[in-house]
């Protein structure tokens, strides 16, 4: 019970006893990276006794379904949890290392642990309930986050993604009650079971479409993405990283645990929907990539483009689709939040994250350019890197349903996606930046200085390169965790 439990107990804990220690930011901070190596421990403790095929689960109290809050853990979930660790320890490294403690917002530390406990509880959920409670924590969170510093642009961020985030949540409290009243189950399994009764499946399929805006919106899929690039610009570095490492995708597990395995037999005509709103969420994001020139921006709407290829996966529909979508979504996690953090080192370095009024990064910063080329290569999709494996399983099972159109949209969204990533190189890295004196003093005046910064991107790009280096014994993991998703009742 303890070790499904730890994982989410810990950054409990560890919130709280940082968030009554308002006076000591370092000790703060001690306490957050203690935490934050539990959970690491924890999780590698959790993905070891689940196993690839593996099942944990623990019910707390004594209630009967469908009131009883249960969790579990599989390969997937498991696998997920130690990513997110992995994530949180690399964004508290760099945050030490780039900001001092003395100007640390009291607020902050117990903010990151309890995002890190909602996306945690999230991938341990196993009822429609908890699942939306936990998905309110994760709104909680971010909402602090964006609010710390307390300056107006940060609240009209914060402003916009309350306003388009509360719109998902009543949608998905709305479909969980809808689904309970027609269904009397709230457990995934009994739901599972529930969903495809000849006398209670047909009065589903309108309420399991609402529950799918509802994630899709927290997903940022088309055309629900306005939020994302208006608020996460405004995010520091580090939180930024964190954010949009885990945010989104977190609700992308979500949207295939439900279809996968939860309500696997709804009808065709969604799954054909879903996929189209994939090539649409593929090509919007890479478009709004590519158009602007603010470094923040541009990997924010990347983070709508790389929804689209997981959409696509979710779209597919059979196990080889899901063991796809499951390791893009691990490769996106560490590369979106690597770039976020190189995008920070970018920033003291030259002066701007404006690519027009930066430049000369390849010779001044030869580490930070072999950083960002590796995390560029692998956004793109260049082979051998994670991002090429991960975009060759969804091709290939599209192309194996004779899905042509959907494949060639995602193929050629990756030129495009070369197209930007050039753009930061050439302008940020190739061209003699404007202000040369800028190149010779600025770096991260943290408490561990630009040695710990680095050291901790370095650290998470080497996780990226070993996924690209040697991928078969992931992919063979969650060929394993994901082999029951749709279970033959996927589209025809």
């Amino acid at each position: 019970m303890m070790l499904l439990l730890a994982p989410l107990l810990i950054p409990l804990v560890t919130a709280l006893l940082t968030a009554v220690l308002p006076a000591h930011p370092r000790l703060r901070r001690g306490l957050s990276l203690a935490g934050v190596l539990l959970l690491l421990g924890a999780a590698l403790a959790l993905l070891v006794a689940v196993g690839p095929a593996g099942r944990l689960s623990v019910a707390l109290g004594d209630w009967p379904l469908p009131f009883a809050i249960q969790f579990v853990a599989d390969g997937l979930s498991a696998a997920l949890v130690l990513v997110a660790a992995l994530l949180g320890l690399t964004v508290l490294l760099y945050q030490f290392a780039t900001e001092p403690a003395n100007r640390e917002a009291p607020g902050l530390q117990p903010l990151v642990q309890g995002l890190l406990a909602a996306v945690v509880a999230v991938f341990l959920a196993a009822d429609l309930f908890n699942l939306y409670v936990w998905f309110e924590l994760l709104l909680m969170a971010t909402l602090g986050l964006l609010l710390l510093g307390g300056r107006p642009w940060q609240a009209e961020a914060a402003l916009k993604y309350f306003a388009l985030s509360m719109l998902g949540t009543l949608l998905m409290l709305a479909a969980v009650g809808l689904i309970y009243g027609a269904s009397g189950q709230l457990n995934f399994g009994a739901l599972a079971v529930a969903s495809q009764a000849p006398g209670v499946a047909p009065g589903l399929t309108l309420f399991v479409v609402m529950l799918l805006l509802a994630v899709l919106l927290k997903a940022g899929a088309f055309p629900l993405f306005a939020w994302l690039p208006a608020s996460y610009h405004t995010l520091s570095p580090p939180l930024l990283a964190l954010v949009g490492g885990l945010l989104t995708k977190v609700a992308i597990y979500a949207l295939l645990r439900l279809t996968g395995q939860v309500f696997s037999a709804t009808p065709a005509f969604l799954y054909e929907a879903l996929g189209w709103l994939a090539m649409l969420t593929l090509v919007t994001g890479v478009l709004g990539a590519a158009y602007h020139w603010d470094l923040r921006r541009i990997l924010a709407f990347h983070i709508v483009s790389q929804i689209g290829y997981l959409l696509l996966g979710i779209a597919l529909a059979t196990p080889a689709g899901a063991a796809g979508t499951a390791f893009f979504l691990i490769h996106n996690i560490l590369v979106k939040a690597n770039l976020f953090l190189l995008a920070g080192l970018i920033w003291l370095s030259a002066g701007h994250p404006d690519l027009r009024r930066i430049g000369g990064l390849y010779l001044a910063r030869p580490w930070l350019a072999l950083l960002f080329l590796l995390n560029a290569f692998s956004l793109v999709g260049v082979p051998p890197s994670s991002g090429f494996w991960g975009k060759f399983l969804l091709v290939q099972e599209a192309l194996a349903q004779q899905r042509f159109l959907w494949g060639g949209l995602a193929l050629g969204v990756g030129l495009l996606t070369l197209y930007s990533m050039s753009k930061i190189w050439l302008e940020g890295f190739w061209k003699p930046h404007p202000d040369p004196t800028r190149l010779a003093g600025s770096q991260p005046q943290g408490d561990g200085g630009p040695r710990l910064a680095y050291a901790a991107v370095t650290f998470s790009t080497l996780l990226v390169l070993a996924l690209g280096l040697y991928p078969q014994p992931l992919i063979d993991w969650l060929q394993q965790a994901t082999a029951g998703y749709w279970a033959g009742f996927g589209p025809a």
